[in-house]
């Protein structure tokens, strides 16, 4: 078995819209780019030992890894200064260990299905160009979940899920972008919050 190999990892702090998610950022890629895993619970990290680890503190109560970052959402009975640094410190030895943030591999792009109508594919290919990358700014993702009569419904992860400006991202700006971007879209809604 090949041993993981071991890289210097820098890891920065970004502040987003959620005040409980804290979004740790890396100097290389975690995942590929596009795809995201959202644990929102411990039970759901068969396949993420650096999640299974963030939930054994006490305050982590969400982990998502995307991209080059891992965003932590904690309780609210504790402030980030308490537990900023041990967290990030945490995730920088896990990774200068060499292990990969999850162990997932893919057969083919888990966005885009073949079987897709041209609605849902026009949706998926909007969400992934023009939101996609603004919502991984804040630490977080909306993924498509389905499209009928009108109104698509998508999943809120990472910092999006619970943050309190998710609402008004939502309808001001995802609802706005879709509706006038595809005129067969009437409304926007978030699955499972």
């Amino acid at each position: 078995m090949l041993k993981a190999q071991a890289r210097p990892v820098h890891l920065y702090m970004e502040a987003n819209p959620n005040p409980n998610s804290l979004k740790f950022v890396a100097n290389f890629m975690l995942v590929e780019d596009g795809v995201s895993f959202d644990f929102p619970d411990s039970e759901s990290t068969d396949n993420s030992l650096l999640a299974k680890e963030l939930f054994n503190f006490a305050a982590v109560q969400r982990v998502f890894i995307a991209s080059n970052f891992v965003t932590v959402t904690k309780s609210d009975e504790v402030e980030w200064p308490e537990i900023q640094t041990i967290i990030r410190d945490h995730i920088k030895q896990y990774l200068e260990t060499g292990q990969k943030a999850v162990q997932a591999t893919f057969e083919k792009d888990p966005l885009f299905d073949e079987n897709d109508s041209e609605i849902v594919k026009k949706i998926k290919g909007i969400l992934d160009e023009y939101i996609r990358p603004a919502v991984e700014q804040d630490g977080g993702a909306i993924v498509f979940h389905s499209f009928q009569d009108g109104i698509v419904k998508v999943l809120l992860q990472g910092s999006c899920s619970g943050c309190p400006s998710s609402t008004v991202t939502l309808k001001a700006g995802i609802q706005n972008l879709l509706t006038r971007m595809l005129p067969e879209v009437k409304e926007v809604q978030a699955e499972g919050i």
